[in-house]
């Protein structure tokens, strides 16, 4: 079964997210942070922990320097049993994180692998992690298809790279739409993260789809009205 994160860092979002649609978890980064308005990063991270209480909680290391990113993991992990570190796997200079992320991962810190994009990186994590410590590990699925390739070849085969790592988990990230579920289910994908609007809709009655053919159609009438277009 495929579980569902919610994707935000919205207060009121979170709430809902979690008290009326009973999504499985919660994850957020320095973008969605700034896109909430959000100014102390500390103190919104501890106020998602006091309503997820014993769901995962995944929060990003946004320094850039390995070193600096390693201090930020430990901080960051000090906060709650209960949260993940988002470590990126390269940072801005294209470097690849392994050696950060397998000391975080012996010393026990549980760790959201980020901005996978490639079967490369995906043997990079696997040959720097143990088979105890909890790992999610974030593909970029979105963006995959963004760039024209089917996101699904890369899911199924992490899946297959890691099936004798109990401790690891797929995520399907950057969901583009409600279908990304479906996807992401017949993949045998861990989990998938998605976007506010995406969990309303997946839960919302389903419209049929000549109704939706109808609606459409009202739509560019009652704006060819309204803009009073001549031809």
């Amino acid at each position: 079964m495929t579980k569902i994160y919610c994707d935000t860092a919205d207060i009121k979002t979170i709430k809902k997210c979690i008290n009326v649609y009973n999504v499985d978890g919660v994850t957020t980064n320095p973008s969605i942070m700034r896109a909430n308005g959000v100014k102390n990063y500390k103190s919104q991270c501890l106020k998602i922990l006091k309503i997820t209480k014993k769901k995962p909680l995944s929060v990003e290391a946004f320094a850039d320097q390995p070193d600096q990113i390693y201090r930020q993991a430990r901080k960051i992990q000090e906060w709650s049993k209960n949260l993940y570190v988002k470590i990126p796997i390269v940072n801005t200079k294209g470097l690849i994180l392994s050696k950060i992320i397998k000391k975080l991962n012996h010393e026990k810190i549980k760790l959201n692998i980020t901005a996978v994009f490639s079967l490369v990186q995906l043997k990079k994590i696997k040959s720097s992690i143990n088979k105890k410590t909890p790992i999610i590990i974030s593909i970029f699925s979105g963006r995959i298809a963004d760039s024209g390739l089917d996101p699904e070849i890369l899911i199924k085969k992490s899946i297959k790279l890691f099936k004798n790592h109990n401790n690891v988990k797929i995520l399907w990230a950057s969901t583009r739409e409600v279908f990304n579920y479906y996807q992401a289910k017949r993949c045998n994908c861990h989990i998938i993260t998605m976007g506010p609007k995406f969990i309303e809709k997946l839960n919302s009655k389903k419209i049929k789809l000549n109704d939706y053919s109808i609606n459409t159609v009202k739509q560019f009438y009652k704006d060819g009205k309204k803009s009073k277009f001549r031809i």
